[in-house]
């Protein structure tokens, strides 16, 4: 490369010399005329690549079989690693974690409990532990573990994002009530709405409750209305309620995708081979619901009763959009009871949603 930069130079030396030296008149044969100016056309200008378009990761495929051994699979589609917790003994099942780069799931071998991130999600199917390896069953790779990894959801609407909150109840329907005397579910939750509304708007948001006041409102009513609004997102609220008062925490409910069992049936039959217009959503409710479920943990601060799923629901079945149901607490519990009933409380589930809602549609 050196000896022609030095070729090169020598040459650009000898066509710059002069061609006569001073003193001297030009050489007889030179002719001073100045030559004419040619113009020289432009050369085009380079074209361009286009850069390149993003390439999205690769779906892991899920093969046909009923029950895959988590591990291999994962290896097979890069997607994570499962690590023996505790090795299990006569009574107590094998736990394992299974780290990916968007979380770490805790499952235990003859449990539908599961942990992501700590968070409680209910499987549909107990995994099994076969000669130290961890068996999950399909329907849990598709429909829980890959929304977990996916990508979150984000309304198809751009800058337009309209969520309906039903206040759960109302009118002749009280709801739950509450161990506290004279006090009605369908009062908190027509609260809690209203209190949310603001918030969600000054996030962007525009907003329709499926109730205001008072008012009696069927369940396919409250599907009607979210349809005709063209809503984005629906999310329904509610506190909860059992015999006795020793149960407390928070519960998310999402439907239940077809073919898996549902966590609550309650006396409802749960026919598997059902499929309703929000199974479209599968991945996105789910993805919901785990935010939403989050968000209220951290205000409430009681125990964690997880994420779940149920088929019954019908304001959630006819729903063509994201849609979750959220059971904020027990009236049933008097120590819940009486803090559902503090107005602060109510104000701080409301910022709860907010959050939750903005989290996983990605506010800009």
């Amino acid at each position: 490369m050196i000896p022609l930069l030095f070729v090169a130079f020598g040459v650009f030396l000898a066509g710059c010399a002069p061609l006569s030296r001073p003193g001297q008149g030009p050489p007889p044969d030179v002719d001073l005329t100045p030559a004419p100016v040619v113009a020289r056309a432009t050369p085009p200008a380079p074209a361009v690549a286009p850069p390149p378009s993003p390439v999205a990761a690769p779906v892991p495929v899920v093969p046909p079989e009923t029950w895959l051994d988590l591990g291999a699979w994962a290896a097979t589609n890069q997607v994570g690693r499962l690590t023996v917790l505790t090795a299990g003994n006569g009574r107590n099942p094998p736990q394992f974690s299974f780290a990916t780069p968007r979380g770490q799931w805790v499952l235990q071998a003859d449990s539908e409990l599961s942990r992501w991130e700590g968070l409680e999600i209910r499987l549909g199917f107990p995994p099994q532990a076969r000669n130290g390896a961890l068996w999950l069953h399909r329907l849990d790779v598709e429909k829980n573990l890959l929304p977990l990894l996916a990508e979150p959801w984000t309304p198809t609407n751009g800058a337009r994002r309209l969520i309906v909150i039903d206040p759960g109840h109302g009118g002749g329907d009280s709801g739950t009530r509450s161990a506290l005397p004279g006090r009605l579910e369908k009062d908190y939750t027509l609260d809690w709405a209203l209190r949310l509304r603001p918030l969600l708007e000054a996030r962007g948001w525009q907003v329709v409750l499926t109730r205001t006041n008072d008012a009696d409102v069927s369940l396919p009513a409250r599907v009607a209305i979210a349809e005709a609004a063209g809503a984005d997102v629906f999310v329904s609220l509610h506190f909860n309620a059992a015999n006795g008062s020793g149960h407390a925490g928070v519960e998310t409910y999402c439907l239940t995708p077809s073919g898996m069992p549902s966590n609550l049936a309650r006396s409802y039959e749960d026919n598997a081979a059902l499929t309703f217009p929000n199974n479209r959503f599968d991945t996105a409710n789910l993805q919901l619901a785990v935010r939403l479920h989050r968000e209220l943990l951290a205000t409430a601060g009681g125990p964690d009763r997880g994420v779940r799923r149920a088929r019954f629901m019908t304001v959630l079945r006819g729903q063509n959009r994201p849609a979750v149901l959220l059971e904020a607490g027990y009236l049933s519990n008097p120590a819940e009871a009486e803090r559902i009933h503090q107005p602060e409380y109510r104000q701080r589930l409301a910022e709860a949603v907010a959050r939750g809602v903005g989290a996983v549609i990605r506010e800009d």
